[in-house]
C-alpha cells in the first residue's frame, strides 16, 4: 500500500513514441509521470514506441517521480505484447485501461506476475465494481478516465461536472476504503487556466490525491491545488501544538479558533504536514 504522504498531486500523460517528450519529462515538476503506449500512439507506432520506452526507463533520469506504463487493453492486438514489455520495464507500475472488474487484473497478473497495477476506471461497469477493484491485493491505484465515461454515458458537458458525480464518488469511496491512490480524469481545454484551477479544487476538496495532465502548462496550476496551503500548514501546527498543550495538562479539550480539536483533527494535521514535507524533500530531491 503506497505512503498517504506520499504526493501524487499532478500525473502528466507522456506519448511513449515521442523521444522528446519522454526526455523532457525528465525536467517537469511532475509527482507521476504516465508512459502512455495506448490512446497517444498510433497503431502504427505501438512496436516502436514499447521499445523507446522500454530504453528510456533502462537509461533512467525520472528522480523521484513515479513512473507509470499505461499499456493497450489485453483485448486489443498490442496488449499482451506491451504487458510483457511492462512487466520488465523500469517503472513502478503498470496502469491497465478499461478495467471492469477484479477479472481483469487477474488477466494482467497472469502475464505480469506481481507487478503493481494501477486501474483506468473509466467505464460504468468499472465504477459499479469499483470497490471490488480496489480490494484487488495487486492494485495500488485509480486514474479517473472521465472523457470515456463521458462518453459512455451520452452526458452533455458541465464545468461541475454534476453528470459524472456518482461515478466520481464511486471510486472514491472505494479507493478510500481500500487505502489506495486516486487520481482525478484530465481537464481537456489546456489553455484554460481559470477552468482548471476551478476543476483541480473541486477535485481536491472531493478527496482525489492529484489530476491526471494532458499538458506541462497545466502542472504548475494543479500542483499548487493538491497541496497543502501555507494557511492550511499553519493551522495544522496550532491544532497539534494545542492538542498536547491541552493533553499534557489533563484540562478540558483543545480548542482552535473557536473549534474542537479532537484526534482525528490531529492525525488529519500530522498527515497534512507529513505531506507538505515530502513536497519539500522533492522538490529539494
Amino acid at each position: 500500500m503506497p505512503s498517504s504522504a506520499r504526493p501524487y498531486r499532478s500525473v502528466l500523460y507522456i506519448p511513449a513514441s515521442k523521444s522528446r517528450a519522454l526526455e523532457k519529462a525528465k525536467t517537469l515538476p511532475v509527482d507521476a509521470i504516465i508512459f502512455d503506449l495506448e490512446d497517444a500512439v498510433t497503431p502504427a507506432e505501438k512496436a516502436n514506441a514499447r521499445t523507446l520506452l522500454a530504453d528510456a526507463l533502462a537509461v533512467g533520469g525520472f528522480g523521484n517521480r513515479v513512473r507509470l506504463v499505461r499499456i493497450n487493453g489485453l483485448d486489443t492486438e498490442w496488449g499482451r505484447d506491451d504487458a510483457i514489455a511492462a512487466r520488465d520495464m523500469e517503472c513502478d507500475a503498470i496502469l491497465l485501461p478499461k478495467v471492469g472488474s477484479p477479472d481483469d487484473v487477474d488477466a494482467l497478473a497472469a502475464i505480469t506476475g506481481d507487478s503493481r497495477v494501477w486501474a483506468m476506471m473509466e467505464t460504468p461497469q468499472g465504477m459499479l465494481n469499483a470497490h471490488a477493484i480496489a480490494a484487488h491485493p495487486l492494485v495500488e491505484g485509480f486514474v479517473l478516465g472521465t472523457n470515456d465515461l463521458a462518453k459512455d454515458l451520452n452526458t452533455r458537458f458541465r464545468a461541475d461536472r454534476e453528470p459524472l458525480i456518482t461515478g466520481l464518488g464511486l471510486c472514491l469511496l472505494a479507493a478510500k476504503a481500500e487505502g489506495v491512490i486516486v487520481i482525478d480524469g484530465v481537464y481537456n481545454a489546456f489553455k484554460d487556466d481559470a477552468g482548471l484551477e476551478i476543476e483541480c479544487n473541486q477535485g481536491r476538496d472531493m478527496g482525489f490525491d492529484g489530476k491526471s495532465l494532458i499538458h506541462p502548462a497545466q502542472v504548475e496550476i494543479t500542483n499548487r491545488a493538491f497541496a497543502p496551503s501555507p494557511d492550511e500548514i499553519e493551522l495544522a501546527r496550532r491544532q497539534i501544538a494545542a492538542f498536547e498543550e491541552t493533553e499534557a495538562s489533563g484540562q478540558g479539550v483543545a480548542v482552535v479558533d473557536g473549534r474542537i480539536v479532537e484526534n482525528l483533527h490531529v492525525a488529519t494535521a500530522r498527515e497534512l504536514l507529513a505531506k507538505a514535507e515530502m513536497i519539500v524533500a522533492l522538490q529539494a530531491g
